[in-house]
């Protein structure tokens, strides 16, 4: 494949949708998958690459080595202009981490980012296609809701900081509806062939 690059699908999803289970099936095809919240999660890790930068910027934010997702969430929250300093910090090390997945993978046809909030940072303008997965309201409150600890008010908060669903079906390339795990594997091989065989 040289002088080619990889076809980089972005996906995403509202919470409950099933993006993670999605995620998997196109990394069991083969796919490789760049994940955004395991990246943040290993920056903050201890031995991260944002945890020197954030002790600086944030006191306090830091213990037993890594960075205290609660506390920082707390700093943030009480000083909402600190968000942006935050992302100066973490946003070029995410960059970082992508460039550096697709040096990687170079020789892929296909390459998936994971990205929760894929049109809400405009992280879709760099894709070359994107996929939303999607269930009906229903089937979202119920997966939401059985998850341990989780109330109808976290939902709703969790829910009125994200895009609606309907306007991320409608900015979509690809919609999948994960209704049922069958269906999603069944339109996932079928996306994955697709891409594929349109881009070797």
């Amino acid at each position: 494949m040289s002088g080619r690059r990889p076809f980089r699908l972005g996906l995403t999803g509202s919470i409950g949708m099933g993006k993670s289970t999605t995620a998997a099936m196109f990394a069991d095809l083969g796919v490789p998958v760049w994940d955004a919240d395991a990246t943040v999660h290993a920056l903050y890790a201890p031995g991260g690459a944002a945890v020197a930068p954030i002790a600086a910027a944030f006191p306090g934010a830091v213990s037993d080595g890594a960075v205290s997702r609660p506390v920082l969430k707390a700093m943030i929250a009480a000083d909402p202009p600190a968000l942006a300093r935050l992302e100066a910090i973490v946003h070029p090390l995410v960059v970082a981490s992508r460039a550096a997945f697709l040096r990687a993978h170079a020789d892929a046809t296909l390459v998936l980012f994971d990205i929760p909030l894929l049109f809400e940072t405009g992280a879709d303008a760099d894709l070359d296609a994107t996929l939303v997965v999607s269930a009906p309201p229903e089937v979202q409150r119920q997966r939401v809701l059985g998850r341990p600890g989780m109330t109808e008010d976290q939902l709703a908060l969790i829910l009125a900081r994200q895009m609606p669903d309907a306007d991320k079906r409608a900015r979509a390339t690809h919609v999948i509806e994960t209704e049922s795990l069958e269906q999603t594997r069944a339109a996932v091989q079928k996306l994955v062939k697709e891409l594929e065989a349109d881009h070797a």
